[in-house]
């Protein structure tokens, strides 16, 4: 069971390997939603996420026989480097089964703690499956990712600490994969203070808690869909779910594209590094109906590859008009392009690229396509920019950039 003496156990525990992360008020998001909005950076913890405080509560409850028998766990990446790390110290072996999609980054900072590193199946659910096989006929002892108790109440000790620095807290927003952070902190949250909310967020493509809880039940999606890598699980934990449904006042479900500008909020205006997954609860703010509430972010974790930041940056950048590509036909005379050169230099748009396709017309002379990629200060900006070639005659078309670097 979790009870509020082995949260005060486990949060004495995880000190010997978390970082302090005070919260961090957020004057751009308080002022974009009216409320007092914290963030709580458990990417900065030295794994890069909140895992490890589960991970190394639960290995430090195991007998001496069970450790020395190895570990074993299943992971998108975030407990896999908890695991490690947790094993590292204990002086035990570990193996960690991954989906073939987790990012490099993860897969490699496993490696780095010692960890034997097996890639198998697309999704988590497949990996935990073939690490509960190995686990069965190998005799290692398997270290659920999410649903145990244990596990659980070494996740929830974020709530203690967010407590201890701000008392008056009105709603907690946690990310939910499988449940066991949410299981954890709502459940602590809700013994410190019963009228407090705690509002669980997952990804629009993989909400299986969503769909779990208005059935009444754990279900198992038949295939999830999101960038948000560390929580895209299809099913549930059994044994955190009665917690969940007990604790969670409610759950927000937040599109892939919600995450990209976020993205850029969060590196922007606070200087961090955040995955897709941590970037749950930050989306959520702007789903809040409150105004002037004491607001926590759980930024759960931030390994994320370059690779897919760079994706995120650039797509980003794309949903704000900050970068857009535009095309329009000319005559291929000798100073059309000067004539373009001088809108753009006129209007400060800065060019990425151009494009010069002459083969779009059998005639020339009649017309030649220039596509034409900017850089722009946001939506007004673009809108001008393009305003501004259609009064100069020309009939501009927007496109989506394709390879911005």
């Amino acid at each position: 069971m979790m009870t509020l003496d082995k949260f005060e156990e486990a949060s004495e525990k995880v000190k010997e390997v978390v970082l302090p992360t005070n919260l961090i008020y957020s004057e751009y998001f308080s002022e974009q939603t009216g409320n007092k909005v914290y963030l709580k950076p458990e990417n900065m913890q030295y794994t890069g996420a909140y895992k490890v405080r589960g991970a190394y509560y639960k290995i430090s409850t195991l007998s001496d026989e069970e450790r020395k028998k190895g570990l074993i766990t299943a992971s998108a990446g975030n407990h896999a480097q908890g695991v490690a790390y947790a094993a590292k110290i204990y002086g035990v072996p570990a193996t960690i089964v991954m989906p073939t999609t987790t990012p490099l980054i993860k897969v490699n900072r496993t490696k780095s703690y010692g960890a034997r590193v097996i890639l198998y199946g697309n999704v988590y659910d497949e990996a935990c499956q073939y690490a509960i096989k190995l686990a069965k006929e190998q005799g290692l002892t398997f270290v659920h990712p999410f649903d145990d108790e244990t596990v659980a109440t070494g996740q929830g000790t974020i709530a203690m600490e967010i407590f201890k620095e701000l008392p008056t807290v009105d709603i907690i927003l946690v990310p939910i994969g499988g449940g066991g952070l949410a299981a954890g902190v709502s459940t602590l949250a809700k013994c410190l203070n019963p009228n407090i909310k705690v509002i669980g967020v997952e990804p629009a493509g993989a909400s299986c808690m969503k769909e779990s809880l208005e059935k009444g039940s754990v279900v198992t999606l038949p295939d999830i869909d999101t960038i948000a890598d560390g929580t895209a699980v299809k099913t549930p934990g059994e044994v955190v779910f009665p917690y969940i449904q007990k604790n969670i006042d409610d759950i927000i479900a937040v599109e892939d594209q919600e995450l990209i500008v976020n993205f850029l909020d969060i590196m922007e205006n606070h200087k961090m590094l955040v995955e897709n997954s941590g970037l749950l609860t930050v989306a959520a703010i702007k789903h809040l109906d409150c105004k002037g509430k004491k607001v926590v972010s759980i930024l759960s974790g931030g390994n994320m590859d370059i690779i897919t930041l760079s994706s995120v940056v650039q797509h980003g950048l794309i949903q704000r008009g900050r970068v857009f590509t535009v095309s329009v036909q000319l005559p291929d005379r000798p100073g059309e392009l000067e004539k373009i050169a001088g809108i753009m230099a006129q209007m400060q748009g800065n060019v990425i690229r151009l494009e010069h396709n002459q083969f779009v017309s059998l005639n020339r002379n009649e017309a030649v396509e220039l596509r034409i990629t900017l850089e722009a200060f946001g939506i007004e900006h673009k809108n001008d920019i393009i305003e501004a070639l259609r009064k100069k005659g020309y009939s501009p078309k927007e496109e989506r950039p394709t390879g911005l670097y």
